[in-house]
Protein backbone atom coordinates (compact mmCIF):
# COMPACT_ATOMS: atom_id res chain seq x y z
CA UNK A 1 0.00 0.00 0.00
CA UNK A 2 1.35 3.44 -0.92
CA UNK A 3 1.88 6.14 1.71
CA UNK A 4 -0.86 8.78 1.74
CA UNK A 5 -1.12 12.27 3.20
CA UNK A 6 -2.07 12.57 6.89
CA UNK A 7 -5.74 12.87 7.76
CA UNK A 8 -6.94 16.47 7.75
CA UNK A 9 -4.30 17.73 5.32
CA UNK A 10 -4.38 18.41 1.60
CA UNK A 11 -2.04 18.62 -1.38
CA UNK A 12 -2.24 21.91 -3.24
CA UNK A 13 -1.51 21.01 -6.85
CA UNK A 14 -0.74 23.00 -10.01
CA UNK A 15 -4.03 24.27 -11.40
CA UNK A 16 -5.31 24.90 -7.86
CA UNK A 17 -2.28 26.59 -6.33
CA UNK A 18 -2.66 29.53 -8.71
CA UNK A 19 -5.90 30.43 -6.91
CA UNK A 20 -4.03 30.40 -3.59
CA UNK A 21 -1.32 32.59 -5.05
CA UNK A 22 -3.91 35.08 -6.26
CA UNK A 23 -5.65 35.24 -2.86
CA UNK A 24 -2.33 35.59 -1.03
CA UNK A 25 -1.22 38.30 -3.47
CA UNK A 26 -4.46 40.19 -2.76
CA UNK A 27 -3.74 39.97 0.98
CA UNK A 28 -0.20 41.29 0.54
CA UNK A 29 -1.26 44.09 -1.78
CA UNK A 30 -4.03 45.14 0.59
CA UNK A 31 -1.64 45.20 3.54
CA UNK A 32 0.66 47.53 1.61
CA UNK A 33 -2.24 49.94 1.11
CA UNK A 34 -3.11 49.79 4.82
CA UNK A 35 0.59 50.06 5.81
CA UNK A 36 1.01 46.63 7.43
CA UNK A 37 4.44 44.96 7.20
CA UNK A 38 5.03 41.22 6.97
CA UNK A 39 6.37 39.14 9.87
CA UNK A 40 7.25 35.42 9.83
CA UNK A 41 7.43 33.46 13.07
CA UNK A 42 8.31 29.79 13.81
CA UNK A 43 5.76 27.10 13.04
CA UNK A 44 6.32 25.68 16.54
CA UNK A 45 6.70 27.55 19.83
CA UNK A 46 7.04 26.74 23.52
CA UNK A 47 3.74 25.23 24.66
CA UNK A 48 3.61 27.70 27.54
CA UNK A 49 3.22 30.54 25.04
CA UNK A 50 -0.18 29.23 23.93
CA UNK A 51 -1.23 28.24 27.46
CA UNK A 52 -0.46 31.75 28.66
CA UNK A 53 -1.65 33.59 25.55
CA UNK A 54 -4.58 31.65 24.06
CA UNK A 55 -5.96 30.50 27.43
CA UNK A 56 -5.90 27.18 29.27
CA UNK A 57 -9.70 26.90 29.28
CA UNK A 58 -10.03 27.11 25.50
CA UNK A 59 -10.71 24.09 23.33
CA UNK A 60 -7.58 24.96 21.38
CA UNK A 61 -5.26 24.45 24.36
CA UNK A 62 -7.26 21.71 26.08
CA UNK A 63 -7.91 19.49 23.06
CA UNK A 64 -6.55 20.68 19.75
CA UNK A 65 -2.81 21.39 20.00
CA UNK A 66 -0.13 19.15 18.53
CA UNK A 67 2.39 19.03 21.39
CA UNK A 68 5.69 17.18 21.56
CA UNK A 69 8.72 17.00 23.80
CA UNK A 70 12.28 17.80 22.74
CA UNK A 71 15.61 17.69 24.53
CA UNK A 72 16.55 20.85 26.36
CA UNK A 73 19.63 21.83 28.31
CA UNK A 74 21.15 18.84 30.18
CA UNK A 75 18.57 16.54 28.60
CA UNK A 76 15.68 18.28 30.36
CA UNK A 77 12.63 17.80 28.12
CA UNK A 78 11.04 20.94 26.67
CA UNK A 79 7.43 21.06 25.56
CA UNK A 80 6.76 22.53 22.13
CA UNK A 81 3.51 22.86 20.17
CA UNK A 82 2.75 23.48 16.52
CA UNK A 83 1.13 26.89 16.36
CA UNK A 84 -2.70 26.62 16.49
CA UNK A 85 -3.14 30.34 15.68
CA UNK A 86 -0.97 33.30 14.72
CA UNK A 87 -1.42 36.04 17.30
CA UNK A 88 0.49 34.53 20.22
CA UNK A 89 3.62 33.97 18.13
CA UNK A 90 3.50 37.48 16.69
CA UNK A 91 3.11 38.95 20.19
CA UNK A 92 6.06 36.87 21.41
CA UNK A 93 8.19 38.15 18.50
CA UNK A 94 6.99 41.71 19.16
CA UNK A 95 8.13 41.47 22.80
CA UNK A 96 11.33 39.47 22.27
CA UNK A 97 12.60 41.76 19.51
CA UNK A 98 11.50 44.92 21.36
CA UNK A 99 9.46 46.16 18.43
CA UNK A 100 7.47 48.13 21.01
CA UNK A 101 10.43 50.53 21.14
CA UNK A 102 9.50 52.00 17.77
CA UNK A 103 8.04 55.54 17.94
CA UNK A 104 4.95 54.69 15.84
CA UNK A 105 2.38 51.96 16.34
CA UNK A 106 3.42 48.58 14.91
CA UNK A 107 1.23 47.16 12.14
CA UNK A 108 2.17 43.61 11.10
CA UNK A 109 0.71 40.85 8.93
CA UNK A 110 1.41 37.15 8.41
CA UNK A 111 0.37 34.36 6.06
CA UNK A 112 1.08 30.74 6.89
CA UNK A 113 0.00 27.30 8.12
CA UNK A 114 -1.57 26.61 11.52
CA UNK A 115 -2.31 23.25 13.15
CA UNK A 116 -5.23 21.98 15.22
CA UNK A 117 -6.35 18.45 16.01
CA UNK A 118 -9.96 18.66 14.86
CA UNK A 119 -12.41 16.37 13.12
CA UNK A 120 -11.89 17.24 9.43
CA UNK A 121 -14.86 18.52 7.43
CA UNK A 122 -15.50 21.01 4.66
CA UNK A 123 -13.50 24.13 5.45
CA UNK A 124 -11.82 22.59 8.51
CA UNK A 125 -8.43 20.90 8.30
CA UNK A 126 -5.79 19.84 10.79
CA UNK A 127 -3.29 21.86 8.83
CA UNK A 128 -4.90 25.06 7.65
CA UNK A 129 -3.72 28.47 6.53
CA UNK A 130 -4.40 31.92 7.92
CA UNK A 131 -3.91 35.46 6.78
CA UNK A 132 -3.72 37.67 9.84
CA UNK A 133 -2.89 41.22 10.88
CA UNK A 134 -1.91 42.66 14.27
CA UNK A 135 -1.71 46.34 15.29
CA UNK A 136 0.10 47.22 18.54
CA UNK A 137 0.41 50.41 20.55
CA UNK A 138 -2.94 52.20 20.29
CA UNK A 139 -6.22 52.11 22.23
CA UNK A 140 -7.92 54.33 19.63
CA UNK A 141 -11.20 52.67 18.55
CA UNK A 142 -10.49 53.79 14.98
CA UNK A 143 -7.74 51.14 14.72
CA UNK A 144 -10.30 48.48 15.75
CA UNK A 145 -12.49 49.71 12.90
CA UNK A 146 -9.54 49.76 10.50
CA UNK A 147 -8.74 46.11 11.24
CA UNK A 148 -12.39 45.13 10.67
CA UNK A 149 -12.44 47.21 7.46
CA UNK A 150 -9.30 45.54 6.09
CA UNK A 151 -10.82 42.08 6.47
CA UNK A 152 -14.11 43.16 4.90
CA UNK A 153 -12.24 44.82 2.01
CA UNK A 154 -10.24 41.63 1.46
CA UNK A 155 -13.39 39.57 0.96
CA UNK A 156 -15.08 42.30 -1.07
CA UNK A 157 -12.20 42.80 -3.50
CA UNK A 158 -11.94 39.05 -4.07
CA UNK A 159 -15.56 39.20 -5.24
CA UNK A 160 -17.23 37.38 -2.33
CA UNK A 161 -20.85 38.43 -1.89
CA UNK A 162 -23.11 38.66 1.17
CA UNK A 163 -20.36 38.77 3.81
CA UNK A 164 -21.78 39.88 7.16
CA UNK A 165 -19.78 41.38 10.02
CA UNK A 166 -20.87 40.51 13.56
CA UNK A 167 -19.40 42.70 16.31
CA UNK A 168 -19.60 42.69 20.08
CA UNK A 169 -17.74 44.04 23.09
CA UNK A 170 -16.40 41.51 25.58
CA UNK A 171 -15.43 44.32 27.95
CA UNK A 172 -12.47 44.31 30.31
CA UNK A 173 -11.51 41.69 32.92
CA UNK A 174 -13.34 43.78 35.54
CA UNK A 175 -16.54 43.79 33.48
CA UNK A 176 -16.21 40.10 32.76
CA UNK A 177 -15.78 39.19 36.44
CA UNK A 178 -19.23 40.62 37.15
CA UNK A 179 -20.67 39.09 33.99
CA UNK A 180 -19.24 35.65 34.71
CA UNK A 181 -20.91 35.65 38.11
CA UNK A 182 -24.24 36.50 36.47
CA UNK A 183 -23.72 33.67 33.97
CA UNK A 184 -23.00 31.20 36.77
CA UNK A 185 -26.21 32.25 38.48
CA UNK A 186 -28.08 31.74 35.19
CA UNK A 187 -26.60 28.31 34.44
CA UNK A 188 -26.68 26.93 38.02
CA UNK A 189 -30.23 25.48 37.70
CA UNK A 190 -29.22 23.56 34.53
CA UNK A 191 -25.60 22.83 35.40
CA UNK A 192 -26.19 19.08 35.47
CA UNK A 193 -27.62 19.24 31.94
CA UNK A 194 -24.51 20.91 30.48
CA UNK A 195 -22.06 18.82 28.47
CA UNK A 196 -18.94 17.63 30.27
CA UNK A 197 -16.82 20.36 28.70
CA UNK A 198 -19.17 23.11 29.83
CA UNK A 199 -19.45 21.68 33.33
CA UNK A 200 -15.69 22.02 33.50
CA UNK A 201 -15.89 25.58 32.17
CA UNK A 202 -18.62 26.55 34.64
CA UNK A 203 -16.18 27.60 37.35
CA UNK A 204 -13.13 28.44 35.25
CA UNK A 205 -14.72 30.47 32.43
CA UNK A 206 -18.52 30.31 32.05
CA UNK A 207 -18.37 32.61 29.00
CA UNK A 208 -17.03 29.60 27.07
CA UNK A 209 -20.44 27.95 27.59
CA UNK A 210 -21.95 30.52 25.22
CA UNK A 211 -19.47 29.33 22.57
CA UNK A 212 -20.57 25.69 22.86
CA UNK A 213 -22.67 24.27 20.01
CA UNK A 214 -24.07 21.45 22.18
CA UNK A 215 -25.54 23.71 24.86
CA UNK A 216 -26.94 26.52 22.70
CA UNK A 217 -30.54 25.86 23.79
CA UNK A 218 -29.60 25.88 27.47
CA UNK A 219 -27.99 29.27 26.89
CA UNK A 220 -31.12 30.87 25.43
CA UNK A 221 -32.12 33.84 27.52
CA UNK A 222 -28.73 34.13 29.20
CA UNK A 223 -27.65 37.66 30.15
CA UNK A 224 -25.36 39.41 27.65
CA UNK A 225 -22.04 41.07 28.31
CA UNK A 226 -23.42 44.35 26.93
CA UNK A 227 -25.59 44.65 30.04
CA UNK A 228 -22.48 44.78 32.24
CA UNK A 229 -20.08 47.01 30.35
CA UNK A 230 -18.62 49.93 32.29
CA UNK A 231 -18.59 53.47 30.89
CA UNK A 232 -15.14 53.12 29.28
CA UNK A 233 -16.14 49.95 27.42
CA UNK A 234 -19.49 51.40 26.37
CA UNK A 235 -17.86 54.54 24.96
CA UNK A 236 -15.19 52.51 23.16
CA UNK A 237 -17.74 50.17 21.57
CA UNK A 238 -19.92 53.08 20.44
CA UNK A 239 -16.89 54.78 18.86
CA UNK A 240 -15.95 51.61 16.94
CA UNK A 241 -19.44 51.57 15.48
CA UNK A 242 -19.19 55.23 14.50
CA UNK A 243 -15.92 54.64 12.66
CA UNK A 244 -17.36 51.60 10.84
CA UNK A 245 -20.33 53.67 9.67
CA UNK A 246 -17.96 56.41 8.48
CA UNK A 247 -16.13 53.82 6.37
CA UNK A 248 -19.39 52.30 5.05
CA UNK A 249 -18.57 48.90 6.55
CA UNK A 250 -21.89 47.08 7.19
CA UNK A 251 -22.16 45.34 10.56
CA UNK A 252 -24.60 43.94 13.09
CA UNK A 253 -24.26 43.65 16.86
CA UNK A 254 -24.23 40.07 18.11
CA UNK A 255 -24.28 40.16 21.95
CA UNK A 256 -23.59 36.40 22.17
CA UNK A 257 -20.34 36.64 20.25
CA UNK A 258 -17.46 35.78 22.61
CA UNK A 259 -14.91 34.17 20.23
CA UNK A 260 -12.93 31.05 21.12
CA UNK A 261 -9.87 32.72 22.64
CA UNK A 262 -9.46 34.06 26.16
CA UNK A 263 -7.26 37.04 25.38
CA UNK A 264 -9.91 39.33 23.85
CA UNK A 265 -10.93 42.62 25.49
CA UNK A 266 -13.34 45.27 24.23
CA UNK A 267 -14.02 44.62 20.52
CA UNK A 268 -14.67 41.13 19.15
CA UNK A 269 -15.87 40.44 15.62
CA UNK A 270 -16.49 37.70 13.06
CA UNK A 271 -17.06 37.55 9.31
CA UNK A 272 -19.76 35.16 8.15
CA UNK A 273 -20.76 33.82 4.73
CA UNK A 274 -22.90 30.85 3.75
CA UNK A 275 -21.64 28.18 1.40
CA UNK A 276 -19.47 25.66 3.28
CA UNK A 277 -21.95 23.41 5.05
CA UNK A 278 -22.56 23.94 8.74
CA UNK A 279 -19.64 26.35 9.03
CA UNK A 280 -20.44 29.99 8.31
CA UNK A 281 -17.62 31.79 10.14
CA UNK A 282 -14.80 32.53 7.70
CA UNK A 283 -12.67 34.81 9.87
CA UNK A 284 -12.62 37.01 12.94
CA UNK A 285 -10.61 38.80 15.54
CA UNK A 286 -10.68 41.47 18.20
CA UNK A 287 -8.80 43.66 20.63
CA UNK A 288 -6.46 42.10 23.20
CA UNK A 289 -5.23 44.73 25.64
CA UNK A 290 -3.14 42.96 28.28
CA UNK A 291 -1.95 40.06 26.12
CA UNK A 292 1.43 41.63 25.37
CA UNK A 293 2.13 42.13 29.07
CA UNK A 294 0.89 38.62 29.87
CA UNK A 295 3.28 37.05 27.36
CA UNK A 296 6.06 39.42 28.42
CA UNK A 297 5.73 38.29 32.03
CA UNK A 298 4.03 41.46 33.21
CA UNK A 299 6.42 43.90 31.50
CA UNK A 300 6.14 46.28 28.56
CA UNK A 301 2.41 45.84 28.10
CA UNK A 302 0.98 47.36 24.92
CA UNK A 303 -2.59 47.40 23.60
CA UNK A 304 -3.28 45.35 20.48
CA UNK A 305 -5.97 44.42 17.98
CA UNK A 306 -5.96 41.95 15.11
CA UNK A 307 -7.72 39.40 12.94
CA UNK A 308 -7.22 35.97 11.40
CA UNK A 309 -8.86 34.87 8.15
CA UNK A 310 -8.97 31.24 7.02
CA UNK A 311 -7.69 30.85 3.46
CA UNK A 312 -9.25 27.40 2.92
CA UNK A 313 -12.65 28.80 3.84
CA UNK A 314 -12.07 31.84 1.65
CA UNK A 315 -11.38 29.63 -1.35
CA UNK A 316 -14.38 27.40 -0.61
CA UNK A 317 -16.66 30.44 -0.50
CA UNK A 318 -15.22 31.68 -3.79
CA UNK A 319 -15.96 28.28 -5.32
CA UNK A 320 -19.46 28.09 -3.83
CA UNK A 321 -20.29 31.55 -5.21
CA UNK A 322 -18.79 30.69 -8.62
CA UNK A 323 -16.35 33.58 -8.43
CA UNK A 324 -13.87 33.34 -11.31
CA UNK A 325 -10.46 34.53 -10.22
CA UNK A 326 -8.26 36.11 -12.89
CA UNK A 327 -6.08 33.37 -14.34
CA UNK A 328 -2.47 34.12 -15.16
CA UNK A 329 -1.28 32.80 -18.53
CA UNK A 330 1.18 29.97 -18.08
CA UNK A 331 3.50 30.74 -21.01
CA UNK A 332 4.32 33.63 -23.31
CA UNK A 333 6.15 31.49 -25.86
CA UNK A 334 6.88 27.83 -26.53
CA UNK A 335 10.07 27.20 -28.52
CA UNK A 336 10.36 24.34 -31.00
CA UNK A 337 13.69 23.29 -32.49
CA UNK A 338 13.77 21.11 -35.61
CA UNK A 339 17.19 19.58 -36.06
CA UNK A 340 20.21 19.14 -33.82
CA UNK A 341 21.77 22.56 -34.43
CA UNK A 342 18.39 24.31 -34.14
CA UNK A 343 17.71 22.52 -30.85
CA UNK A 344 20.97 23.83 -29.38
CA UNK A 345 20.07 27.37 -30.44
CA UNK A 346 16.60 26.97 -28.91
CA UNK A 347 18.25 26.15 -25.56
CA UNK A 348 20.29 29.36 -25.83
CA UNK A 349 17.27 31.50 -26.80
CA UNK A 350 15.17 29.93 -24.04
CA UNK A 351 17.62 31.15 -21.40
CA UNK A 352 17.86 34.63 -22.98
CA UNK A 353 14.07 34.95 -23.02
CA UNK A 354 13.72 33.85 -19.39
CA UNK A 355 16.43 36.26 -18.26
CA UNK A 356 14.52 39.06 -19.99
CA UNK A 357 11.35 38.21 -18.04
CA UNK A 358 9.54 36.19 -20.73
CA UNK A 359 7.74 33.02 -19.61
CA UNK A 360 9.13 30.41 -22.00
CA UNK A 361 9.33 26.63 -22.37
CA UNK A 362 10.54 23.93 -24.78
CA UNK A 363 10.18 20.19 -25.33
CA UNK A 364 12.39 17.79 -23.37
CA UNK A 365 11.00 14.49 -24.66
CA UNK A 366 12.23 14.50 -28.26
CA UNK A 367 8.70 14.63 -29.68
CA UNK A 368 7.60 15.46 -33.22
CA UNK A 369 6.39 18.97 -34.07
CA UNK A 370 2.70 17.97 -33.91
CA UNK A 371 3.08 16.69 -30.33
CA UNK A 372 5.03 19.80 -29.38
CA UNK A 373 2.27 22.05 -30.74
CA UNK A 374 -0.23 20.17 -28.60
CA UNK A 375 2.03 20.69 -25.60
CA UNK A 376 2.15 24.44 -26.34
CA UNK A 377 -1.64 24.47 -26.42
CA UNK A 378 -1.88 22.67 -23.05
CA UNK A 379 0.44 25.28 -21.56
CA UNK A 380 -1.82 27.99 -23.02
CA UNK A 381 1.19 29.58 -24.72
CA UNK A 382 0.46 32.87 -26.45
CA UNK A 383 3.05 32.24 -29.16
CA UNK A 384 5.05 29.37 -30.62
CA UNK A 385 8.51 30.09 -32.03
CA UNK A 386 9.70 27.48 -34.54
CA UNK A 387 13.33 27.18 -35.54
CA UNK A 388 14.61 24.76 -38.18
CA UNK A 389 18.17 24.31 -39.43
CA UNK A 390 17.37 26.26 -42.62
CA UNK A 391 15.99 29.21 -40.61
CA UNK A 392 19.02 28.99 -38.35
CA UNK A 393 21.37 29.29 -41.33
CA UNK A 394 19.57 32.50 -42.31
CA UNK A 395 19.49 33.82 -38.75
CA UNK A 396 15.69 33.82 -38.69
CA UNK A 397 12.88 32.25 -36.65
CA UNK A 398 9.14 31.83 -37.28
CA UNK A 399 6.75 33.13 -34.62
CA UNK A 400 3.12 31.94 -34.66
CA UNK A 401 0.17 33.33 -32.70
CA UNK A 402 -1.80 30.56 -31.01
CA UNK A 403 -4.92 32.72 -30.96
CA UNK A 404 -5.35 33.36 -34.70
CA UNK A 405 -2.60 31.33 -36.41
CA UNK A 406 -0.87 34.39 -37.88
CA UNK A 407 2.82 33.85 -38.54
CA UNK A 408 5.75 36.20 -39.01
CA UNK A 409 9.44 35.78 -39.51
CA UNK A 410 11.86 37.78 -37.37
CA UNK A 411 15.60 37.92 -37.02
CA UNK A 412 16.84 35.44 -34.44
CA UNK A 413 18.90 38.13 -32.74
CA UNK A 414 15.72 40.18 -32.31
CA UNK A 415 13.60 37.37 -30.79
CA UNK A 416 13.89 38.62 -27.22
CA UNK A 417 13.04 42.25 -28.02
CA UNK A 418 10.32 41.11 -30.41
CA UNK A 419 8.66 38.92 -27.78
CA UNK A 420 8.88 41.68 -25.15
CA UNK A 421 6.98 43.96 -27.54
CA UNK A 422 4.28 41.34 -28.15
CA UNK A 423 3.51 40.14 -24.62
Amino acid sequence: MSIQKPKGTQDLLPGEIEKWQYVEAKARELCKRFNYREIRTPIFENTELFQRGVGETTDIVEKEMYTFEAKGDRNKPLSFSLRPEGTAGVVRAYVENKIYGEPDISKLFYIGPMFRYEQPQAGRYRQFHQFGIEAFGSVDPSIDAEVIALGYTFYSELGIQNVTVDINSVGTPACRDIYKQKLKEFFTPVKDQLCSDCQSRFDRNPMRILDCKKDQKLGEGAPTILEYLDEECTVHFAAVQEHLRAMNIPFQINPRLVRGLDYYTHTAFEYKAAGIGAIDTIGGGGRYNGLVGQIAGGNNDQPGVGLGLGLERTLLILQAQNVELPSEKLLDVYLIGLGEAAEKEVTKQLQLLRLAGVKAEKDYLGRKIKAQMKSADRYKATFVAILGDDELSRGEITVKSMANGEQQTMLLEQLVTGMLEKI
